[in-house]
């Protein structure tokens, strides 16, 4: 069998980026975060109770590139980077589609997913400082899954709070983090005072990202030695996440690759700004291009399609700083799904200043469809994504099909984020007819 021009494009370890790009340097109109208290813009001693200060450095820096310490590079090889650009052919034949489709492959990560770029980065910084112990929220568990693994390497303490709903139908995801030498609590959880008082007023709520964000924010401030570290959502992880972007920029050159579509699953933030942030970048700088970027969400929390663009908490108690995003209020817990890592009220403020200004279109999906999708690049291309990697995907086979119809050739590109292996739970709810819609 004849593989298809530029089947799969890989990259040498020497170009794994050696610095991580700042959308914050070139967007204009970016709304500082304002202090929780005064409303005034946050200083960065405001952010001090909950983060180190080198992360504070970047979360407020507006350089246009930040050196990637060698440390943290080297950490990255051990993280399957540079992750392969593949072309999915059979899904393509399977289409009868003109386009060509192709996939950046961070489910190769031993952790299964993107999240490791971040981890590594925030693990670094805060040895670097001293911490003693992390605490984070995680959704699906991709996410505490990554911290809880890269802490360890630093002989760092790792507390995680996950989200209720995905803490009971995903225990495996548990028996990682436990295995990695974490330690993961049901959010809302009885070891802080806002989870308390979430239980008491809801006690059979199934928790929410906000929730956790708040319950790990308040043991980060309870010490000195512990700091708070975040999956997504600020300007620092979308940060570290740029290598995703940088390496496809490289990739789509060697293959002569010029890409009419970019597209990924968006929840907090940080794979689609990874992923997209380079070529938005390369656009508010003066390179023409007509390539649509699409940012995929899910029916149950629509922030960019159905939320407000305001001033609004990162976790729902209202310890953070307000952050001018898309968002459906800081309260709002939404419906359990399986893409738990896109169960989230808002919008990182770069995706939201990018999505404001008219660089990205948004599109939201039902997770009947996105399963779907799911299962038809299982008998396609023997892969599983993550249910958050199928809203993607799931935009990717329209845009295919839209092709189809038209005729025309384009190179379609997504964001595989992580693998569905420990989420086929899901997937038999799907095989066997029981999937609930999540369409509010």
């Amino acid at each position: 069998m004849a593989f298809p021009e530029n089947a799969r494009i890989s990259l040498d370890i020497e170009d794994i980026p050696k610095r991580w790009y700042n959308l914050a340097a070139d967007i204009p109109k970016l709304q500082p975060p304002l202090n929780p208290v005064t409303k005034e813009p946050a200083k960065p001693e405001d952010f001090a109770p909950i983060f180190c200060k080198t992360i504070i450095q970047q979360e407020a820096s507006t350089e246009r590139y930040i050196d990637i310490p060698e440390e943290v590079r080297d950490g990255l090889i051990a993280l399957n980077r540079p992750s392969p650009l593949q072309r999915a052919f059979r899904l393509e034949k399977y289409l009868k589609t003109p386009a060509r489709i192709y996939f950046k492959r961070e489910d190769l990560s031993p952790l299964g997913s993107h999240k490791g770029n971040t981890a590594l980065a925030q693990a670094y910084y805060n040895a670097e400082a001293g911490i003693h112990t992390l605490t984070t929220e995680t959704g699906a568990g991709q996410w505490g899954t990554a911290l809880a693994m890269v802490s360890n390497l630093y002989d760092i303490k790792s507390t995680i709070f996950m989200v209720k709903g995905s803490f009971e139908a995903k225990p495996l995801r548990t028996t990682i983090i436990n295995t990695y030498g974490g330690t993961v609590y049901a959010s809302p959880s009885e070891y802080t005072e806002f989870g308390k008082k979430v239980l008491k007023e809801h006690p059979d709520t199934s928790g929410s990202l906000g929730i956790a964000i708040s319950e790990a924010c308040e043991m980060a401030t309870k010490d000195d030695g512990t700091c708070y570290a975040l999956g997504s959502v600020m300007n620092h992880v979308m940060l570290h996440q740029t290598v995703i972007g940088l390496e496809l920029q490289k990739q789509l050159e060697a293959g002569e690759i010029e890409p009419d579509c970019l597209i990924a699953c968006v929840g907090g933030g940080s794979n689609f700004g990874g992923f997209t942030f380079p070529f938005i970048g390369d656009r508010l700088r003066g390179k023409k291009s007509d390539c649509e970027i699409i940012a995929v969400e899910p029916k149950a929390a629509p922030s960019l399609t159905e939320g407000d663009f305001r001033y609004d908490y990162g976790d729902t108690a209202g310890m953070t700083p307000l952050l001018m995003m898309y968002t459906l209020g800081s309260s709002y817990i939404p419906p359990s799904i399986h893409a738990g890592g896109l169960r989230y009220h808002g919008m990182a403020p770069l995706v939201s200043a990018a999505y404001d200004q008219g660089f990205v279109k948004a599109v939201s999906y039902d997770q009947t469809e996105t399963f779907a999708a799911g299962v038809l690049m299982a008998r396609t291309e023997g892969i599983i994504p993550a249910p958050e990697s199928c809203h993607a995907l799931k935009a990717a086979i329209d845009k295919a099909l839209e092709c189809k119809k038209t005729g025309e050739a384009k190179n379609i590109v997504f964001n595989l984020s992580g693998h569905g292996l420990l989420d086929l739970y899901g997937y038999e709810q799907y095989l066997n007819g029981t999937l609930p819609s999540s369409d509010l």
